[in-house]
């Protein structure tokens, strides 16, 4: 009994010293610090689906060159993690704003995910002046209505410039004949597609050799249509808190001069920064309108910032 005791608690001692040479071969150290880091972390080849398409328009997958190029863009988008994440995040604060704008002027609900491209749902500035949500140019939006100066630039009005931009697509539809077409030609201009589709003798997005920019403008939307629509599927993890969402505002119309936004924000309730987050078209500390327009200035319900 005595020697089964004996060798019971020699294995039990063996046992032991194994599991602790294991927990100190397992732990990080400069020499093993990398190879775990290396096995921890897993990049996957993506599995491109059958039938992706762009507002109803299919992408001809089966094109060796079309194939790699979407794979590229899903490849970058997928694995650009934090910039990914943000765009989860921003699309439902904006997406309920844009959706309804495209509806109702009789755009295709994809073409939400070229704002997405365009300026990653923030009110961006390029380098060729153009500007906001939906990167409007000035002529192009003084053309359809906005107002454009240094004390008021509505391509900053998210409602407003997404209303330019229907106008702006629905006359590239009818130029060009598609949707795909239409979406490039907001990238390159209705002339330029008009150019490549002539000089090249062809009649479809997939078939132009064009820069590098167009030439992945639509495989850049459709990407983020494919990974925003499906967060699971390629490793995109959050709660519905984590998202953003709008902050509930009521209307102030505005027909005269205000001549100091400090006071005004503070008459209702907020300071200046946050009448300016609600109100990025207005663009200086105050609003000249000798012209007596109507201004509707937005402001956060009560509660929100407190």
């Amino acid at each position: 009994m005595k020697t089964i005791q004996k060798l019971l608690a020699f294995v039990g001692l063996l046992s032991l010293c194994a599991l602790f040479i294991y927990a100190i071969q397992e732990a990080p150290t400069d020499e093993n610090f990398e190879k775990k880091l290396i096995n921890d972390y897993n990049v996957y080849a993506l599995q491109i689906p059958s039938n992706l398409d762009f507002a109803g328009e299919p992408m001809p997958l089966k094109d060796p060159d079309i194939l790699e190029r979407m794979d590229k863009e899903l490849l970058v988008n997928t694995y650009w993690q934090s910039n990914g994440l943000l765009m989860f995040k921003r699309a439902k604060k904006y997406f309920p704003i844009i959706e309804p704008i495209l509806a109702k002027n009789g755009i295709p609900d994809d073409f939400k995910y070229l704002a997405v491209i365009e300026s990653g749902l923030t009110n961006a500035v390029s380098p060729a002046g153009a500007r906001g949500v939906w990167q409007i140019m000035p002529a192009t939006a003084r053309e359809n209505g906005l107002e454009v100066n240094d004390n008021v630039d509505e391509r900053y009005h998210l409602e407003k410039s997404t209303e330019v931009a229907c106008k702006y697509l629905l006359k590239s539809k009818q130029e060009l004949g598609s949707w795909t077409l239409a979406a490039a030609a907001y990238n390159a201009g209705n002339g330029g597609v008009s150019r490549y589709l002539r000089e090249q003798n062809v009649n479809d997005y997939y078939d132009l050799l064009l820069g590098e920019e167009t030439g992945r403008y639509i495989f850049r939307i459709v990407a983020l249509k494919e990974i925003l629509s499906n967060p699971a599927k390629y490793g995109f993890n959050f709660r519905e808190k984590d998202l953003y969402t709008n902050i509930p505002t009521y209307e102030v119309n505005v027909d005269t001069e205000i001549t100091d936004f400090t006071k005004f924000a503070e008459e209702h309730g907020i300071n200046y920064k946050i009448l300016k987050i609600h109100n990025p078209w207005l663009r200086e500390p105050k609003l000249n309108n000798k012209s007596r327009k109507n201004y509707t200035i937005e402001i956060p319900e009560k509660g929100y910032y407190n």
